[in-house]
């Protein structure tokens, strides 16, 4: 079981970083490890990332990650699964999701057929305040058309983690699916100042990329993504992506507000 941590950087810094250097300072490339629990925390709102595989064995969150000032978002992407919260047991299927409240003290993950694991992705923020552990499956995750086939976007987002589905301390956590012939999310781009968020890409075919698009309006840069990467998105910074052919992503938020439409617009005439 391992921490990563990802330093807080300064919006000025990315006119000098080159791929390398972009890629050390927002990508996370190892979200899955067999029989590990494997994390990277940001210094941008405290947030941390990463995945569960459990095959041959349970893993145990408290071995790596205290909930005691926390909360954790799951989404599964694999195989079913489950997940014990304070002795409470909680049912996976694929994309089905689950939010874990401030103050647990045990939580485990398992798989139910070792030739077809779980793959539990995890997002944790700090936690001000204790809520209830609330099962989330895909039916009840709340959807949203956007988009259209003219401009490449067509997709759906499925909202897990927010005030309408259960109550949270600061963080948001969905899922967004574009449709086949659509490759650009989250277009035209936005920031947002008041939260910061990480993209987790999926759903792709081995030789299929996405490129994710970052840094101020005026500054620009992209990093080049593979299937089951993230990658980190400051206040100051934009945020999308094109593929290579159609993906899933899922993104999860935290900040000093739970509003999800609290996004600064940005006109594409004005990217550089």
């Amino acid at each position: 079981m391992t921490l990563a941590t990802l330093h807080a950087t300064h919006p000025s810094m990315i006119k000098h970083l080159d791929s390398d250097a972009l890629r050390k300072n927002y990508l996370i490339e190892d979200i899955f490890k067999t029989d590990e629990i494997h994390l990277t925390l940001s210094h941008v709102e405290r947030l941390i990332a990463g995945g569960a595989v459990p095959v041959s064995k349970t893993l145990h969150l408290g071995e790596l990650l205290s909930l005691d000032r926390r909360e954790l978002g799951v989404i599964n992407i694999g195989g079913k699964g489950k997940v014990k919260v304070d002795g409470k047991e909680f049912q996976l299927r694929l994309r089905d999701g689950l939010y874990v409240g401030k103050e647990t003290k045990e939580v485990s993950f398992s798989s139910d057929d070792a030739t077809n694991p779980a793959k539990f992705y995890l997002v944790s923020s700090p936690a001000h305040a204790k809520y209830d552990t609330v099962a989330v499956p895909v039916e009840l995750a709340m959807p949203k058309r956007l988009g259209s086939k003219e401009t490449c976007n067509d997709r759906t987002i499925y909202q897990y983690v927010n005030p309408a589905i259960c109550k949270s301390s600061q963080l948001l956590l969905g899922l967004t699916v574009l449709e086949t012939g659509s490759i650009w999310n989250t277009m035209p781009c936005h920031l947002h100042d008041r939260r910061s968020e990480i993209y987790f890409y999926f759903d792709m075919q081995p030789n299929d990329r996405v490129f994710h698009f970052m840094g101020e309006p005026s500054e620009t840069r992209h990093i080049v993504i593979a299937n089951e990467q993230a990658v980190v998105a400051p206040p100051w910074s934009i945020h999308m992506g094109a593929g290579t052919s159609r993906y899933s992503f899922i993104w999860s938020m935290a900040g000093e507000n739970q509003d999800y439409a609290d996004m600064d617009a940005v006109p594409l005439a004005s990217l550089r």
